[in-house]
């Protein structure tokens, strides 16, 4: 208890150096940054507001939309403002507390919004497979409860990690070589034993990660091989375009965010910017590209997005 009450009062700071090695060019990067976040507010926002105007909307499909598009905005807006307070104005300083809090909203975004992409999978497999049923088994208040189910998991694994740091000493040399708070970054930090910390942080991911996959694999198998059986073009085309966005987002969000997690802890011989520049392009690029996929790829919504921006 003492070691938290001296951890919590400790006014003294982490330093984010942004990407070491690279800050002749950090102006440059900072521009790319905000152009993806801005672009990805944008459209994130649009889908919101189309979907939340439009009763015909109103539907299981769209209000999972509208919670990987939540998640998007959540995950970005935690990593690029201190990013671009860095780039831009070479503040680099966060609190201890600031940090433990950052990291603790980061996570819990991934961690929600890998359980949408589980949760969309299902909805997809109902979808083609069982259609009759799918207005029954998949109402707009039983994805609400799934999707409170997936925030109330998410902030149950990820809470423990910053209040598992709270107790830990730091050492003197408070420098993160990162441009955000990533979990094993701050434990790298710490000068006590930090194996437990490492090896939870380890167990989540695996846990998160294969529970979700594992769902996301045998409902696509299952509806790829009954898509496969149908007979009739014009409804093989229709099944098919169904999931192609969820198919397209789920692996655009899971392989880059594989990779990065994979070489993170076990690729010691990539250089640290590069390490730093895909986590962070992780956490950039899919939430920008997840509105333009939908839109382009789901009839109904391009439509109505359509509507208001001609109204425009």
């Amino acid at each position: 208890m003492a070691a938290l009450n001296l951890t919590l009062s400790d006014p003294s700071t982490f330093m984010l150096t942004g990407i070491d090695g690279l800050e002749i060019v950090h102006i440059w990067i900072s521009i790319a940054f905000s152009t993806f976040y801005i672009i990805s507010l944008f459209g994130n926002v649009t889908v919101l507001f189309v979907v939340g105007k439009e009763q015909t909307l109103h539907k299981p499909m769209y209000l999972l939309i509208c919670m990987l598009v939540l998640t998007d905005i959540g995950t970005s807006t935690c990593i690029v403002p201190k990013a671009l307070c860095i780039f831009w104005f070479n503040l680099k300083g966060i609190t201890v507390c600031g940090c433990l809090t950052q990291m603790f909203f980061l996570h819990v975004a991934t961690t929600m919004h890998s359980a949408i992409l589980a949760t969309m999978a299902f909805d997809c497999y109902i979808a083609i497979c069982n259609p009759l049923r799918f207005a029954i088994i998949l109402t707009n208040v039983r994805i609400a409860k799934l999707g409170l189910m997936g925030l109330i998991r998410a902030v149950l694994f990820i809470l423990p990690q910053p209040l598992l740091l709270t107790r830990q000493p730091f050492c003197a040399n408070h420098i993160i070589p990162h441009t955000y708070c990533d979990h094993m970054a701050v434990v790298k930090m710490s000068c006590g034993n930090t194996t437990f910390d490492g090896i939870y942080g380890l167990v989540v991911a695996f846990i998160v990660i294969e529970s979700d996959l594992t769902l996301i694999v045998l409902s696509y198998g299952l509806t790829i091989r009954a898509v496969l059986r149908i007979s009739s073009k014009t409804a093989h085309q229709k099944a098919l375009n169904t999931c192609t966005a969820h198919i397209c987002v789920m692996l655009m969000s899971y392989t880059p965010f594989l990779f990065t997690s994979m070489t993170h802890r076990f690729g010691q011989d990539i250089a640290p910017h590069v390490h730093i520049i895909l986590a962070n392009l992780n956490s950039l690029v899919p939430p920008m590209l997840n509105p333009i996929i939908y839109g382009v790829k789901t009839k109904e919504l391009r439509d109505k997005v359509s509507k208001y921006t001609s109204r425009s």
